[in-house]
């Protein structure tokens, strides 16, 4: 059954998975080949969650309603729900790889019916979890064009978001990878998932603070409003760019916050035997990659301004990916390079 599973998600893979996410297939073509298809699955699954959530030419309330919709299909109830979606959601679609999405949700549960079962029970549980995360969202935040900004509450509510929309991913990474590889099988494997809980809430943040400026224009602050209070900000109060002095506090300590999750994500990655290289170089370029894109966040001055995207140069990039490449099989050369990378940062966890 799981060989069979694993063949059949192959053209998904190579196909479609390519189109929707460039940057998560390299890491996925790196994974050693036992864990592809049911990460890459995984992936495909929570995509099509994202699409659904994110489909803005629907009111707010429709989309909940469709989310909800698309969850029960991961329940006993099964995939029956899909013609709805397919039917009412596939034409909102302006990207033709997220509508060619929508339209093989029902090949993608064929290949998931094909699978172990251990492999659809850990797809199932991170879909219907992660995409608590997406209900948070349309709950709370308002239409895009509404002209209003919300924000999440508290760093608590932080916290649970971002465990929701990619803590949750790290436990099924880490279990899926322990499910399937026998260098891993001596890791005491709940001590690991803490770690890999930490690792996704570290890349969430740095998505969250990369992200600002952009998130705000669609009415969406993910600062705690009571800690933006604190300083004397509200949060529609950072459309104006000129308030980055003023959230300058707050962004330095979830820039430690965020660091102190990497220092756990970092430890995971090293965790990993050096045979294991593949597994090693997929969990290393986030994090490697993370860091160049904090410090871009930590050093600039209009991080508030629509116009400017904070993004690490391709070719920048390539090089981090080639150098980790070279250092991988050493722990003592990867974790010199990862403080390397840190130091050259500015960054320090206080």
């Amino acid at each position: 059954m799981q060989t069979q599973g694993a063949a059949l998600v192959v053209p998904l893979l190579s196909d479609l998975l390519s189109r929707v996410s460039r940057s998560f297939y390299v890491s996925l073509r790196v994974l050693p080949q036992r864990v592809r298809p049911a990460i890459g699955l995984a992936y495909l699954f929570c995509r099509a969650a994202d699409t659904i959530a994110d489909t803005a030419l629907l009111p707010r309330i429709q989309r909940r309603d469709y989310l909800e919709l698309y969850r029960t299909a991961f329940t006993e109830a099964g995939p029956s729900s899909l013609h709805e979606i397919h039917q009412h959601l596939t034409d909102h679609q302006s990207t033709p790889a997220e509508r060619e999405l929508l339209t093989r949700l029902n090949e993608c549960f064929a290949v998931l019916a094909e699978m172990g079962s251990g492999d659809q029970r850990r797809i199932k549980d991170l879909v219907l979890t992660l995409t608590q995360g997406m209900q948070m969202d349309l709950a709370i935040f308002p239409e895009a064009d509404a002209g209003e900004v919300a924000a999440l509450e508290t760093r608590t509510d932080l916290d649970r978001y971002t465990y929701l929309v990619a803590g949750c991913v790290g436990e099924f990474w880490t279990r899926t990878t322990v499910a399937h590889l026998s260098a891993l099988q001596q890791w005491d494997s709940l001590a690991m998932e803490k770690k890999a809980v930490r690792f996704g809430k570290g890349l969430q943040l740095t998505n969250i603070l990369r992200d600002i400026a952009q998130d705000l224009r669609l009415g969406r602050c993910y600062l705690p409003r009571v800690e933006l209070a604190a300083l004397g900000v509200q949060p529609e109060d950072l459309c104006d760019p000129n308030a980055l002095g003023r959230v300058r506090p707050l962004l330095s300590d979830l820039l430690d916050l965020t660091l102190s999750h990497y220092r756990e994500g970092w430890a995971y990655t090293l965790a990993i035997p050096r045979r294991e290289w593949r597994l090693r170089l997929a969990c290393a370029w986030p994090l490697l990659i993370g860091l160049a894109t904090l410090t871009l966040v930590r050093r600039s001055q209009r991080l508030l301004d629509p116009s400017m995207r904070v993004k690490v140069a391709r070719g920048q990039v390539y090089a981090i990916m080639m150098r980790s490449f070279l250092r991988v099989w050493s722990d003592h050369a990867l974790d010199h390079y990862y403080r390397q990378l840190l130091v050259q940062s500015g960054l320090e966890v206080r």
